[in-house]
């Protein structure tokens, strides 16, 4: 919850949001003035869903970025919630870096 206030009380963007379980990974982009989810994209989506944890991680991050930006949204925050930077959770930001999203 720190890392979540602080965000939302010092920034107007919308916020990059990750959530990990054991098996899977999702995210979301939201904007926390309205309270809406603007995109969203899911570890269970994806087609074939063969491959490491990481390489399906670094797959939904392309994808919500995509999603993201067909919304016209480039700009966010991004709120890894609990979870430390790396892994799963680098390998999402990553590859929504990569796709176009500044953060």
């Amino acid at each position: 919850m720190r890392v979540r206030r602080r965000l939302m009380r010092m920034s107007k963007l919308p916020r990059l949001t990750v959530f990990r379980s054991n098996k899977f990974v999702s995210a979301q982009v939201i904007d926390d003035r309205r309270g809406a989810t603007l995109a969203a994209a899911n570890e269970r989506e994806l087609e074939g869903g063969m491959g490491t944890k990481i390489e399906r991680a670094a797959a939904v991050g392309a994808m919500i970025a995509k999603r993201a930006i067909k919304n016209k949204i480039t700009k966010v925050v991004f709120d890894r919630g609990p979870y430390r930077f790396h892994g799963r959770v680098k390998a999402l930001a990553e590859a929504a870096r990569r796709e176009g999203l500044k953060f």
